[in-house]
């Protein structure tokens, strides 16, 4: 009887023990099985794309040639050295990098004030919300570029309304000096995503702050910069290093309103524009790889300064 018991008492452990090993390490297959789709997407279209591309900003490679028949020649650095003495490489530079710097902090500043003036509790606050936020999920769109040709058109609504004044104004989008200036007053005109992000942040700001602040006499100006600035500088840190990499990236806008020729004297060649042209319009690959991964470079070094700039501005709650 006693060795029945101690064989019934081992059996009982032994269940105990592998019920705290699996316990320990779960079966995690159903787990794996509901994420594969996500994971194949990853590895076939982003991971592999980018590995891809990477090998090809090492070589010269023609995009209509078989990669079986005429493979890529591998040229080191010689794609990435090219940049440096490319005239039109450096211009579509510059003009990016004009309109992220002139662009961003104009919206933002747009997206904050109207944020400030929501947060003051309007009748029908949802209405307005939505028809701020509407410009941010058309802004990217073929359809609301093609409007913008017609709003600065020369024939355009703008014209339009200056010649009621005699204003006999040029063609907004075919002058030089002036086409850059329509499609960053598009990038403006897209406060909607910031702006909802900043409502969210000033709603987090504890009201005895104002109230205190009230108490001693200061007034609204003093309580927005003393107050209410500091307190959403975290807000304002986010959505600077978002807008930022965004503007970077802008392409529709560009194609559209140019025409995808870059406007008058490449005046508005953005980056991905002249990327784009590089590798689907002249077919050269390796080029455009190299250039693609530039912009990941440049991109990253702006995120990093941002984020190191931050700690003599950003003020957090600790």
């Amino acid at each position: 009887m006693s060795s029945l018991g101690e064989l019934r008492e081992l059996a009982i452990n032994a269940r105990r023990s592998g019920k705290r090993a699996k316990e320990r390490n779960p079966d995690n297959k159903a787990a794996y099985l509901f994420l594969a789709p996500w994971i194949v997407g990853i590895v076939v279209f982003t991971i592999g794309p980018m590995l891809a591309s990477l090998y090809l900003s090492f070589t010269d490679y023609n995009l209509l040639k078989s990669p079986l028949k005429n493979p890529p020649d591998f040229i080191g650095l010689d794609n990435y050295a090219e940049m440096l003495g490319d005239g039109a490489f450096w211009n579509s530079f510059r003009v990016t990098v004009t309109y992220v710097v002139v662009s961003v902090p104009l919206q933002l500043i747009l997206a904050l004030a109207l944020a400030l003036l929501l947060d003051r509790g309007l009748r029908g606050l949802p209405i307005y919300r939505s028809i701020f936020y509407l410009p941010s999920l058309l802004g990217g769109s073929v359809a609301i570029a093609i409007l913008w040709r017609q709003v600065f058109g020369k024939e355009g609504i703008v014209n339009g309304f200056l010649a009621i004044f005699g204003i006999d104004a040029p063609g907004w989008i075919g002058h030089p000096d002036y086409a850059l200036g329509t499609i960053i007053i598009l990038h403006i005109w897209t406060f909607g995503s910031p702006m909802v992000i900043f409502l969210a942040g000033l709603r987090q700001i504890p009201e005895m702050y104002h109230e205190a602040a009230s108490v001693d006499g200061a007034g609204r100006v003093r309580r927005f910069f003393s107050i209410t600035l500091p307190l959403l500088t975290p807000i304002i840190f986010f959505n600077l290093v978002l807008q930022i990499i965004f503007a970077f990236q802008t392409f529709t806008q560009a194609y559209v309103v140019s025409g995808g020729t870059g406007g008058p004297a490449d005046s508005t060649m953005f980056y991905t524009l002249f990327l784009y042209r590089t590798g689907f319009l002249e077919y050269d690959m390796g080029y455009a790889s190299a250039m693609a991964w530039f912009l990941l470079i440049v991109i990253a070094a702006f995120t990093a300064f941002n984020f190191w700039l931050s700690k003599f501005w950003v003020f957090y709650d600790d």
